[in-house]
C-alpha cells in the first residue's frame, strides 16, 4: 500500500507516527499549501518523506500513489475526496467525512461505482477495547441506557471568546461540539445500535453561532442513549452500556476505547492497550489489510455506518439551527 498525506497539521503528525510502526505501508508523498513548504520540507525530512507536493491535481497524477489520506480541516474533506477519487485514489479521510450527509451520500456512490475503497478515520472502532465491546454487548441482557460523555476544554476556546476564531469554533469551516468532539460516541454508539428511531440535539452556542458543547438524546426501540461533548469544559471520558444482566464500560475517552471492563452477572472482564500506544496504529492496519483483501463487503458496511453517523449529525445540526454556509 502506497499512500501519500495531505495536510500538515498535528492529525498529520500523528498519522505518520502510527505509520513509521504498521508494516506494509509506504509513505510516498506529502502535499501541504505553498505557504507551508518550509513546514512540510520539514516533515518530508523528519520521516524520510521523498516527494513533497503544493499542488493536489499533481499529486493525483502520481501513478505511483495508490491512497490518498486526508487530513485537512473539515470543510474540504468533501471537495478533496472527490477529486482523489475521480483520479481512481482510494481514500482514507478524517473524521467527519463531509460536513453535509448529501455530499458523503454523492462519494460513496462515486466510490461504490469506480470500485474504490473510501474509509472514514474513526479510531475507536478499530480498537482493541471496541472489538472486546462487540464480543460481550450481547452478554449484558437487553440494553436499557447508554451514556457516552467526551468533553475536553479546547486549547483554542481562550481564543475563541476572545475573538480570534479557529477551525474547531468556525461554522464555515465545520467545525462545533457535536463534528469534532461529540462525534466520536455518536459513532461508537451507531456502531453497536444501528440506526437511531429517533434523536434529538440541545447545545450551548457560542457567540457566532457554533455550539460549543452539547447534549444528543436517543433512542433504540426500549434504549434509551445520551452522547455528550464539550469544548467549553471538561470532564473524565467514559461511554457505558447498561444491560438487565451488567454493564460494559469504557473508562476515559471514547476515541481511543483505551480500558474496557464487562461486568456480566457479577463477573468482571477486562481489556486494555497500552497508553502509550499512537490509537491510529490499528486503523492503518486495518484499512491497509482491507485493500489487500480486494474485497469490498467490509468497506461499504462501514460506509453504510457513516452515513447512519451523518445522518445524525445532520438532523442534530438542524435541531439547533447550526448553519455551515
Amino acid at each position: 500500500m502506497k499512500i501519500a498525506l495531505i495536510g500538515s497539521g498535528k492529525i498529520i503528525m500523528s498519522a505518520l507516527d502510527a505509520l513509521t510502526e504498521v508494516s506494509g505501508i509506504e509513505v510516498m508523498a506529502l502535499c501541504v499549501r505553498a505557504s507551508s513548504i518550509a513546514k512540510g520540507e520539514a516533515i518530508c525530512q523528519q520521516f524520510a518523506i521523498n516527494k513533497l507536493y503544493t499542488d493536489y491535481e499533481a499529486l493525483l497524477q502520481d501513478t505511483e500513489i495508490d491512497v490518498v489520506y486526508i487530513g485537512l480541516p473539515n470543510h474540504l474533506h468533501y471537495s478533496y475526496t472527490f477529486q482523489a477519487l475521480m483520479a481512481d485514489k482510494h481514500v482514507i479521510c478524517e473524521k467527519p467525512f463531509t460536513p453535509e450527509w448529501q455530499q458523503l451520500q454523492e462519494l460513496v456512490l462515486l466510490a461504490k461505482k469506480k470500485r474504490l475503497y473510501l474509509f472514514e478515520a474513526i479510531t475507536a472502532i478499530h480498537t482493541p477495547g471496541f472489538h472486546f465491546i462487540q464480543q460481550n454487548i450481547n452478554k449484558i441482557g437487553e440494553i436499557k441506557v447508554i451514556q457516552g460523555n467526551y468533553s475536553q476544554y479546547s486549547s483554542r476556546y481562550d481564543d475563541y471568546l476572545r475573538g480570534s476564531v479557529h477551525a474547531a469554533f468556525d461554522p464555515q469551516q465545520a467545525g462545533g461540539a457535536l463534528y469534532d468532539i461529540n462525534l466520536y460516541n455518536i459513532y461508537v454508539l451507531s456502531a453497536l445500535m444501528g440506526a437511531p428511531d429517533n434523536s434529538h440535539y440541545v447545545c450551548n452556542k457560542g457567540y457566532n453561532g457554533i455550539d460549543t458543547s452539547g447534549i444528543l438524546t436517543l433512542q433504540f426501540g426500549s434504549a434509551i442513549a445520551v452522547c455528550s461533548g464539550a469544548k467549553d469544559s471538561a470532564s473524565p471520558g467514559y461511554f457505558i452500556i447498561q444491560g438487565t444482566k451488567g454493564y460494559i464500560r469504557v473508562e476515559g475517552a471514547p476515541s481511543l476505547c483505551q480500558s474496557v471492563e464487562a461486568c456480566i452477572e457479577g463477573q468482571v472482564t477486562s481489556v486494555a492497550h497500552e497508553a502509550s500506544t499512537n490509537h491510529m496504529i490499528f486503523e492503518f492496519a486495518f484499512f491497509r489489510d482491507q485493500i489487500a483483501s480486494q474485497k469490498l463487503t467490509l468497506c461499504y458496511e462501514l460506509l453504510e455506518l457513516a452515513l447512519t453517523v451523518s445522518k445524525i449529525l445532520h438532523k442534530s445540526r438542524n435541531d439547533v439551527d447550526i448553519s455551515f454556509s
